[in-house]
């Protein structure tokens, strides 16, 4: 062949692996109410900014080089914002993108080539399990395992050395249930399903019949797993929210987060925050619309809203820099924290260590959810659990007591020895073993009623932030109209030290799910 000849036959094997699996399937797609991978691409990309790797990639099973472009993945570097990101697609279009050697083989080697290069990498999920028969026998299972002894930790194991950003868009099944669980960050589109079997396989192994939604939806994993860190109503709903996420994320675990310009109107909400406080300690409230009164716009993005829902768990900005908000929520179970909140504050301490986000504790929880269930739950393994990632947090923490913080949940919630940076107290707050009305009961319960109020009218002006203010255990004690302000003093007091707030990173393999 000639030159020219080459360069035709070249543009035409291209041209046959973007045309996916076909206009068939292509169209069998869109019926689903699904884009392609390739339309995914074009969507939540800057335009012309894709740069493709493996696209003449093909199947090694015989006679199956013309009917699996790509294999089934698609995969390049492009650029969201103008920012450089690694990005790969299941193309379901192409044999459910089922896994087998050459898919595996390319995913391997790009996930290799990202954590060397430190950018953010985000993977659209949609695929079925393996693929048979190419994954069935002794020699081939080895195979499928990248032919080494130790070559599918690129697989498996995710440092939180840069962002890694799972998008499911569709039924997600073996590896891509897979590379959800070791992701960072989860959103799930309404429809999809994330499940480490397909019903198909499932119904034949052990003949269950459930669907995919009912394994793996996302009110299962949105709800009860906690799994999926955020729920998209479609596809376009799920790029705006994968913007936003990246958007508070650094490059990787070396680099601080971007700032941004503080939106005008920022300062106006506190004037309004004790709106938000009842006067009467037994009531609840929204902790959301104090946060709000706080953040830079009144903006955030919350990870897990529906999953142990009596703590908020999310990601802001103060005065334009990137802050992570953990906060009682006492409008859920007055605050009390139950085995999933212990999980999901565990969690958020490991990515916002990963990622060198500063962590502010906003708490108001009468202590920890106990009896049978909880038990039976390990709520005493889970209390533990977190309090050794709490320990090995190394950004900067910053404490805020709002109102009650009792007992052993003073640990967990970085009160009392659990290694805050910054410790304060609105006037508001109550400190203590336990609630004091219960205390009474249990130290003066059998006391004459006039002499046992006295007593608790002692025990409850104990519990008032000034006695331990004035013992410096606190370091000070502020008005809630003035926290925003205070956020911002000790946060730049921590950007012009010495360490500028970086972590030493000591829980990147702290395990992604629980």
């Amino acid at each position: 062949m000639n030159h020219e000849e080459l360069l035709q036959e070249l543009e035409m094997r291209k041209t046959k692996a973007r045309a996916q699996g076909g206009p068939e399937k292509i169209q069998r797609q869109h019926d689903r109410g699904r884009l392609t991978a390739r339309e995914r691409l074009d969507k939540l990309l800057d335009p012309g900014s894709f740069v493709e790797f493996g696209l003449l990639a093909y199947s090694e099973w015989p006679g199956m080089e013309e009917k699996t472009p790509t294999d089934g993945l698609i995969m390049g570097y492009g650029r969201i914002g103008g920012r450089r990101i690694a990005i790969s697609a299941n193309d379901f279009t192409v044999m459910a993108s089922t896994n087998a050697k050459i898919n595996l083989r390319k995913l391997l080697q790009f996930k290799t080539q990202v954590g060397k290069l430190g950018i953010p990498y985000i993977h659209l999920g949609e695929a079925g399990g393996a693929r048979m028969p190419d994954c069935q026998g002794s020699a081939r299972m080895f195979e499928l395992g990248g032919g080494g002894t130790d070559t599918l930790w690129a697989e498996y194991v995710h440092l939180r050395e840069q962002p890694y950003i799972f998008a499911a868009m569709g039924e997600c099944y073996g590896v891509a249930d897979f590379q959800a669980c070791v992701a960072d960050f989860v959103v799930q589109v309404k429809g999809s399903a994330i499940a480490v079997s397909g019903p198909r396989a499932l119904g034949r192994a052990i003949g269950q019949t459930y669907t995919g939604e009912e394994m793996g939806g996302w009110k299962v994993h949105s709800k009860v797993t906690g799994m999926t860190d955020q729920v998209a109503e479609d596809e376009e709903h799920c790029f705006d929210i994968i913007r936003k996420y990246l958007d508070y994320m650094p490059d990787n675990c070396n680099q601080l987060p971007s700032a941004r310009p503080v939106p005008e109107g920022s300062e106006e909400r506190m004037a309004k925050i004790l709106d938000f406080l009842p006067e009467k300690n037994t009531r609840v409230y929204d902790m959301h619309k104090i946060v709000r009164c706080i953040v830079d716009g009144g903006e955030y993005l919350e990870l897990k809203p529906a999953f142990g829902a009596m703590v908020i768990t999310c990601l802001a900005r103060i005065d334009g820099y990137v802050v992570g908000i953990q906060a009682s929520n006492p409008l859920v179970n007055v605050g009390s924290t139950d085995t999933d909140a212990l999980e999901k504050s565990m969690s958020f301490m490991c990515l916002c260590d990963s990622y060198n986000i500063p962590l502010i504790f906003m708490n108001d929880t009468p202590g920890h959810m106990t009896g049978r269930e909880a038990e039976v739950k390990r709520v005493g393994s889970r209390v533990v659990n977190q309090i050794q990632a709490l320990m090995q947090v190394t950004v900067p923490k910053i404490t805020i007591n709002i109102r009650k913080n009792y007992g052993q949940a003073m640990i967990n919630t970085c009160s009392l020895g659990s290694g805050h940076d910054f410790l304060v107290a609105w006037p508001t707050a109550e400190i203590g073993f336990m609630d004091p009305a219960i205390a009474a009961d249990v130290v003066y319960g059998s006391l004459p009623e006039e002499e046992r109020r006295e007593l608790v009218e002692k025990m409850q002006s104990d519990t008032s932030p000034y006695p331990a203010a004035g013992s410096y255990w606190l370091q000070d004690v502020i008005s809630p109209y003035d926290t925003r302000k205070y956020l911002i003093n000790v946060l730049d007091i921590v950007r012009n030290s010495e360490t500028r707030g970086m972590s030493r990173h000591l829980l990147g393999n702290w395990p992604k799910k629980f």
